[in-house]
């Protein structure tokens, strides 16, 4: 809870440095990475870098919290921070990282807001970010805790013992620990980081999710190759693609996530767009295991059905529920093709049970849409659940 000299001071200045955020956000990263070029090699995601959308992040992120603190004191904001938490645990952030990143972060504001920065408000917005920064320092030693692991040491050689084209961009690889060692236990939902290191020698890390039961002792990602895997924003999975075979090494984190299922006996509508299915697929395959009896709804939307990814096993999973079905959605789809399942997913004519669960993933313009359709139809806000794959813009964009 912040001070109440600290509130009010951040009540006053909140409009001003929301205004200049994106400034602010800004001129921070280029001081980091001009004092600490190996965090943007190592750790953080030059393709989000390059497109800006982490940046967005941040300033939805830092605005978010700042609000929460002064319009609901004493009612921390845990979604935002749970997720945040999560997605540092992946990429193997350490308690040590966040002076330095307060300190270039301080700097930022200080010259974006000149004069108007006197003691008293950076004294608060410094109170912002502690609070915030040692909320997730204490979350993301829990999980580290979880894996048995050190702040950071989640990191294991995996091997790779096979791969399956899904598509011309989608690749399945599968994968068990090289050390011999158990698969850490995940939940149906989460992700894995994996690091590469890439012909200038940096070692770049993305998120993906897992595409099997949590039972398995053999776990899969799907990677779809991003653009044409020369320039930031696809240099992983390009990498992947191209140099990651049957009888490789690679560096995997240990699972992490905070879209789980957690509505074991409500009915589900998991809603995907795209390479989004893959969490989804893992939640079909872990409702099928726990023998789930209540209605389960997948609805898919992609380019054309040979761009849909894992739909095989999307049809498999949902014939062995006892209430499930699929509904898929294509722009572009082949033979005699319904048209009211063509182009943008429209869920009037999907039966939705009272007191359904929503799960969805997929580009954030999608799942605003799918949102605004539930809470149209009577879904309780709290009942939508969704999945960003890369930086969370949707605070940023709010």
């Amino acid at each position: 809870m912040l001070s109440q000299r600290s509130a009010e001071t951040v009540r006053a200045t909140l409009p001003a440095v929301a205004d200049a955020i994106g400034t602010i956000t800004d001129l921070f990263y280029r001081k980091l990475f001009e004092a600490h070029p190996e965090l943007l090699r190592n750790l953080f995601n030059r393709g989000n870098q390059a497109a800006g959308t982490q940046r967005q992040a941040l300033a939805g992120a830092i605005a978010a919290f700042a609000t929460a603190l002064v319009e609901r004191p004493g009612v921390r904001p845990d979604a935002l921070l749970d997720r945040i938490a999560h997605k540092h645990a992946s990429l193997g952030v350490s308690p040590a990282q966040y002076p330095i990143v307060h300190r270039h972060l301080s700097a930022a504001v200080a010259e974006v807001l000149g004069e108007a920065a006197t003691e008293e408000v950076a004294a608060a917005w410094d109170e912002v970010y502690w609070l915030m920064a040692n909320s997730l320092i204490e979350t993301e030693r829990r999980l580290y805790a979880e894996h048995g692991a050190l702040a950071g040491g989640t990191w294991r050689q995996w091997e790779v013992v096979g791969r399956v084209q899904e598509t011309a961009d989608v690749v399945t690889f599968r994968m068990r620990p090289a050390d011999g060692r158990p698969a850490p236990a995940f939940k149906a939902g989460q992700y894995v980081s994996v690091q590469v290191e890439l012909a200038d020698g940096a070692r770049q890390i993305r998120q993906y999710s897992l595409t099997n039961a949590p039972g398995s002792t053999v776990r899969s990602i799907a990677v779809k190759r991003v653009d044409d895997g020369t320039g930031p924003a696809g240099e992983v999975s390009g990498h992947l693609h191209d140099h990651a075979h049957e009888g490789d090494l690679i560096s995997v984190s240990a699972p992490y996530g905070d879209i789980v299922l957690d509505a074991a006996d409500a009915p589900l509508l998991l809603v995907s767009a795209g390479i989004g299915c893959t969490p989804m697929v893992a939640m079909l395959e872990d409702l099928v295991d726990q023998g789930h009896q209540a209605p389960v709804t997948a609805v898919h939307a992609d380019r054309s059905p040979a761009d849909h990814a894992l739909r095989a096993d999307q049809e498999r999973l949902v014939t062995k529920l006892a209430h499930g079905s699929a509904h898929f959605w294509y722009e572009r789809p082949e033979g005699d093709w319904p048209a009211e399942r063509t182009g943008r997913v429209d869920l009037s004519h999907v039966e939705l049970p009272y007191g359904v669960h929503a799960y969805l993933c997929g580009p954030l313009p999608f799942m605003r849409s799918v949102r605004a359709q539930l809470l149209e139809r009577g879904v309780h806000p709290c009942a939508i659940h969704y999945e960003v794959f890369g930086p969370d813009l949707w605070l940023a964009l709010d």
